[in-house]
């Protein structure tokens, strides 16, 4: 039995908030739904407006949420689905990274090319870091105290030393950077070169470039994420609307599986070995992973139309994707989501 198979059994023996575990007929697999919307709340707005990244604060249950186009941030206590804090001063914010140990997190602000520093104590920014054109995704590489920001249309990854709050180099490519991921068994920083449909991988000791790969027929590869138990890193491609499972020992791709219109934010349940793909033409893209060398599509769970992102709590599978419109209408929501698990 596979690593993943052992976890996914010790999930299914206990109930989790969050989960929905449904008994299997006959076609169940195929046709019934691997997301069950629990609740969905505003958030301040204004509607109409895009939303991009999240990301989870486990320590205080927070969900902080990128509102893009309403050039703010929201802090969301996901025990009560309260906003409660907003913080402002973050013009076109794309990407969002929280700093455990620090209490902080940063924001990729695309309005004033700057990385912005919010305490999450006073709740507001209290640094921002001039950097190169279109800040976008984000990671961080703990072990390193280090920040790893995508400068987008700048072709560069911005390296910033979390206890100074300066940016400490700035490395420089010949293509558009998307997402980067921290892995922390290899001890690597990985970002998608999307002009070139390459991934770099960055040693964060020394904030060099130690390889880069193609990620065969995978076309603009702007999201990532990752799976550092199996060695894998799981790639929305932009250019030709696929998934692309990439092995991160052999730097080669080994499936690649269809998407709806408009992948974006890729996120990886790694307790359920699930990968979700926000499509801003209307859908969840869920596949299943049966073992590391296999995965499938599950279910194209439909959503509203341009919903570009979506965030997993690896404590609860629970789903968030923020809403910018209901049937044609604007509006600015958080929808949640419960996994349905089959056994």
């Amino acid at each position: 039995m596979s690593t993943h198979r052992s976890i996914s059994a010790r999930v299914l023996g206990v109930c989790l908030p969050g989960l929905v575990l449904a008994a299997m007929t006959d076609g169940a697999q195929t046709t019934a739904p691997t997301l069950k919307k629990v609740t969905a709340f505003d958030v301040p707005g204004p509607g109409g407006k895009r939303f991009d990244y999240l990301a989870v604060d486990p320590d205080d249950h927070y969900l902080l949420s990128a509102h893009l186009g309403a050039d703010r941030t929201y802090v969301i206590d996901v025990r009560t689905n309260a906003v409660v804090a907003t913080v402002t001063d973050t013009p076109g914010v794309e990407g969002i990274e929280y700093v455990p140990e620090l209490k902080k997190f940063y924001t990729s602000n695309s309005g004033d090319n700057t990385i912005g520093v919010v305490d999450l104590k006073q709740m507001k920014v209290v640094k921002k870091l001039p950097t190169e054109a279109k800040p976008d995704g984000s990671a961080y590489a703990a072990p390193f105290h280090k920040l790893y920001v995508s400068d987008e249309r700048g072709k560069a990854e911005a390296v910033v030393d979390v206890r100074t709050d300066t940016i400490v180099k700035t490395l420089r490519f010949d293509s558009e950077t998307g997402m980067p991921q921290y892995d922390p068994v290899a001890r690597k920083v990985y970002v998608n070169l999307q002009d070139q449909n390459l991934v770099a991988v960055i040693d964060p000791a020394t904030d060099t470039v130690v390889g880069r790969y193609p990620v065969g027929r995978c076309q603009g590869n702007h999201g990532m994420a990752l799976d550092p138990q199996h060695h894998r890193a799981f790639l929305a491609c932009e250019g030709n609307t696929l998934m692309t499972v990439f092995n991160l020992d052999t730097h080669a791709p080994i499936a690649g599986l269809p998407l709806p219109a408009g992948p974006d934010v890729i996120k990886f349940d790694a307790g359920l070995g699930r990968i979700y793909v926000a499509c801003s033409s209307g859908a969840i893209s869920v596949f299943q992973m049966d073992d590391a060398d296999h995965y499938r599509k599950v279910e194209d769970f439909p959503v509203e139309k341009r919903v570009h992102t979506l965030a997993v709590d690896p404590a609860t599978h629970r789903v968030y994707a923020p809403e910018q419109e209901e049937a044609g209408k604007p509006v600015a929501r958080m929808i949640v989501y419960d996994a349905v698990v089959r056994r």
